[in-house]
């Protein structure tokens, strides 16, 4: 992947500048509500770990923006929280290698939740960068969580038609001519909104795909009983592996249906369907 031509000068240079988000809109002090836009709550979560069921988080920052819905336009900030959350046990030192967040930083430090609910609870969708990720943490934190539609900036947005190889954020956004102080996550919320509304986009901003995508339903089909062998190949069309119920699956579109199910008959079960294929709600994405 090359990167934007905008940002490769006559003598093939690239500049690279850093991005701290004070060049984002200023908050709306007395926003109209009958405007027609989409309000996104912009989500980053730094944990213990990668143990969906049993880390916790440390950090978390959240800002709610209005979006045009005529042409993607960041309107503004319309509210924002951060905290820190004192874990009550020590932060591994790999994590602190990684987020620079220590134990004295978060020593005796709590998450305002009444705050947090005030954000979501206004938002239309709320989006992370790999949301499913961020999604089980406030499930388990927060039950309004449970009832909101979730997007990701990983997976709803098509970065491979728009050129990209990677879905790193940190990438992306070298990709875009900027760099930013990652694994905080007010910094990781800032940035992600300066990638998904960034100015090189003159038309279909990748935060109008994000949001059409948010919307649209999708379907779960479900390869039951697949052969031991067949796992690497499910794993290259990207299925994913439920290890409680083991099986693998995936979400897919209405259209792309019955392509996956004469693919699922040829290439696993060398014969007729043996899979499922359900709805998958609004709601229910990314759990």
């Amino acid at each position: 992947m090359a990167f934007l031509d905008s940002l490769i000068g006559p003598d093939g240079k690239i500049e690279l500048n850093k991005f701290d988000g004070t060049s984002l809109l200023k908050p709306i002090v007395n926003y109209d509500n009958n405007r027609d836009s989409t309000k996104v709550c912009f989500l980053d979560l730094e944990t213990t770990g990668l143990n969906k069921n049993e880390d916790k988080i440390i950090e978390l920052a959240v800002k709610l923006v209005a979006v045009d819905k005529k042409n993607g336009q960041l309107i503004g900030i319309l509210n924002e929280y951060q905290a820190f959350q004192d874990p009550l046990e020590p932060i591994d030192e790999k994590v602190t290698q990684i987020n620079g967040i220590t134990n004295e930083m978060v020593k005796g430090h709590s998450i305002d939740w009444e705050a947090v609910y005030v954000i979501l609870v206004e938002s239309d969708i709320v989006v992370a960068h790999n949301a499913s990720f961020d999604r089980a943490f406030m499930d388990r934190y927060l039950p309004l969580s449970k009832d909101k539609i979730w997007a990701c900036s990983v997976y709803d947005i098509d970065w491979a038609t728009r050129g990209f190889s990677s879905k790193g954020q940190e990438l992306l956004c070298i990709w875009h001519g900027f760099y930013f102080d990652s694994h905080r996550a007010m910094s990781d919320v800032d940035a992600l909104i300066h990638l998904v509304t960034h100015e090189s986009y003159a038309t279909v901003k990748p935060i109008e795909e994000l949001i059409e995508n948010a919307f649209k339903t999708v379907y779960k089909i479900s390869a039951n009983d697949s052969p031991f062998e067949t796992k690497d190949a499910l794993k290259s069309r990207d299925y994913s592996w439920n290890g409680d119920q083991r099986f693998w699956w995936k979400n897919i579109n209405l259209d792309e249906i019955e392509d996956e199910k004469v693919w699922l008959c040829e290439a696993v079960y060398g014969g007729s369907f043996r899979g499922t294929v359900s709805e998958v709600l609004l709601t229910e994405k990314y759990k």
